[in-house]
């Protein structure tokens, strides 16, 4: 199975829904974030420098259903957002949306799990 190339947000494909930007709420934000898998999630994302990523390039060990259920929350609360390209669900950090709205509050957060990763060895 080969690994699907990250696409550049900028792209177009179909989107789903989103909240606005003036609809994003720092509690859902938090929420969103408070989940482990849901941070590693937006951790990879984080990674991929402003590339979009298939929801298949994510190697989580739950159920599929479970997978879709916690990339569901990160995008109604704001965090990513998906867009379908072809069969493939992709997903871009929200980055700008959130800086706008709390300012370094991604980044902080970012960092705080990567600390605690170095920490615990994981």
């Amino acid at each position: 199975m080969t690994t699907p190339v990250p696409v550049p947000v900028s792209a177009g494909g179909r989107e789903l829904p989103h909240p606005r930007r003036a609809e994003i709420r720092l509690e859902n934000v938090l929420q969103a974030l408070a989940d482990p898998m849901r941070l590693g999630i937006v951790r990879e994302l984080a990674a991929a420098g402003g590339n979009e990523l298939s929801c298949s390039q994510f190697d989580l060990p739950v159920t599929k259903s479970t997978s879709t259920h916690h990339f569901r929350v990160l995008r109604e609360s704001g965090v990513v957002r998906q867009v379908y390209r072809g069969t493939a669900k992709l997903n871009g950090l929200r980055e700008d949306d959130l800086d706008a709205l709390f300012p370094g509050l991604l980044g902080r957060v970012l960092d705080a799990a990567t600390r605690q990763a170095d920490r615990l060895g994981g």
